[in-house]
């Protein structure tokens, strides 16, 4: 497998390369040189298939021999190990729950994956590995679960002071072990902004051996891809054509899901499911890309306000305005709208749903007010990690599950630190 920057399609790399460097020099994201079709024979045959089977097939084909098929296999047999059940609400309308990874998160299948990816390909190096990592609520507390105590490799991770929800913020603080927190006086934006200046600063990269756990890094994006083709296979019946509603932050998930389709999987559009952060859905209306800074909302993981992963889905659509727009269709949702979605899901269904996944809920519904189509919402995170906002929106109490509610008796440490990228870098040379 071979790997190009978004900016450069003419020099390539190593999987190895790409996943411990994360970001390319030139500021790009790594795509790989071609996403390989698997046969139309398996994908007729997914129900035969268990979730890790999958998951080994659609890796293999993507990486090729990069890494052996046993080692690859041991990879993906230890990420992969918990469920991702459809839920089916009603005809038209199920729910892909992909909470039940250690995290209450879907950042687990990436994270996991990711951890174990790079210890394969670390064991025979001394030099230690700092993976840094901004996160805007899930992705920190899945890294540090995936990560920890894993030998050679210390994380730091990035997030904004007052802008994640208490439960998310304890996941990341209370660990300790290879595990540091560092609570940034700014948005989610300004974390990221800080992750990648360090990866272009030499002094950092010619002392330090840093890489990248955000969904920027092309470890994460490839296990991702995995969940589409098992939530595929637990459709009863597919006569209608077949869509996924995506809440979306940075953009990673649904790039994913890109993934799976240029790989065979027979979906026939995507839904981009934001936020008042809706530079996407807005591009996909008027064809003009404008970063924002980031607003807070409800849903606290999709408050991003220039996603990352855009370069890729720009990179898969050859920058085509048109291209994307036939597969993607965006809609956009403010705080209000999500709280009633939440509210008539659990009346209408009686399903409790998170505020990210009640936005991707309503899109579903308004792209299916023109579309006669199966939709498929992605629940990217467990209701209890918003305790405070669901127990409010519902009027009642919400079940919180053992390893979550052990966290609040757990105390936070965290290192305050400014957006200024010295004082970053300081505390880096400082601490590695």
């Amino acid at each position: 497998m071979r790997l190009y920057s978004t900016k450069n399609p003419h020099k390539f790399v190593s999987l190895k390369e790409a996943v411990f460097k994360g970001l390319p020099e030139d500021n790009g994201l790594y795509m790989p040189e071609n996403i390989p079709q698997l046969s139309p024979l398996f994908i007729n045959n997914l129900k035969n298939h268990s979730f890790q089977s999958i998951a080994f097939e659609v890796a293999k084909t993507i990486i090729g021999d990069s890494i052996p098929e046993k080692d690859l296999k041991n990879i993906v047999e230890a990420a992969i190990d918990f469920p991702a059940p459809v839920v089916k609400l009603d005809e038209v309308t199920h729910v892909l729950e992909l909470f039940h990874g250690p995290s209450l998160a879907f950042k687990d299948f990436g994270a996991r994956f990711m951890a174990q990816l790079m210890s394969y390909f670390n064991q025979e190096d001394k030099k230690e590995l700092v993976i840094l990592v901004a996160t805007s609520g899930d992705t920190g507390g899945a890294v540090a679960a995936g990560f920890y105590k894993t030998l050679g490799i210390k994380v730091v991770i990035l997030y904004p002071s007052g802008k994640v929800s208490m439960l998310q913020e304890k996941q990341l603080t209370t660990l300790g072990e290879n595990i540091t927190a560092l609570e940034i006086n700014g948005t989610f934006d300004d974390c990221q902004a800080l992750v990648k200046k360090a990866f272009l600063d030499e002094t950092l990269t010619a002392k330090i051996q840093l890489s990248s756990a955000n969904s920027i890094n092309i470890s994460r994006l490839i296990p991702q891809s995995f969940y589409y083709f098992e939530a595929y296979k637990q459709i009863e019946s597919a006569d209608k054509p077949v869509v996924f509603s995506v809440p979306s932050g940075n953009f990673g998930n649904l790039t994913a899901g890109l993934f799976a389709k240029k790989m065979g999987l027979p979906i026939h559009e995507f839904i981009a499911a934001t936020n008042a952060n809706d530079v996407v859905p807005q591009y996909l209306t008027t064809g003009e890309y404008k970063p924002i800074p980031s607003v807070r909302t409800l849903s606290n993981a999709m408050d991003v306000g220039n996603p990352s992963n855009f370069a890729r889905m720009l990179d898969i659509y050859g920058s085509t305005w048109n291209n994307m727009t036939e597969e993607i269709k965006g809609y956009a949702f403010d705080d209000e709208t999500t709280k009633k979605a939440v509210k008539e899901i659990f009346e209408k269904y009686n399903y409790i749903i998170d505020p990210h996944g009640a936005v991707g809920y309503l899109a579903l519904k308004e792209y299916q007010k023109t579309t006669d189509a199966l939709g498929i919402v992605l629940e990217t995170a467990h209701p209890t990690k918003f305790l405070d906002d669901m127990g409010s929106i519902l009027e009642q109490e919400i079940p919180i599950p053992e390893r979550l509610a052990v966290l609040s008796e757990k105390e936070k440490v965290a290192v305050p630190m400014s957006i200024d990228f010295e004082n970053f870098k300081e505390w880096l040379l400082e601490n590695y």
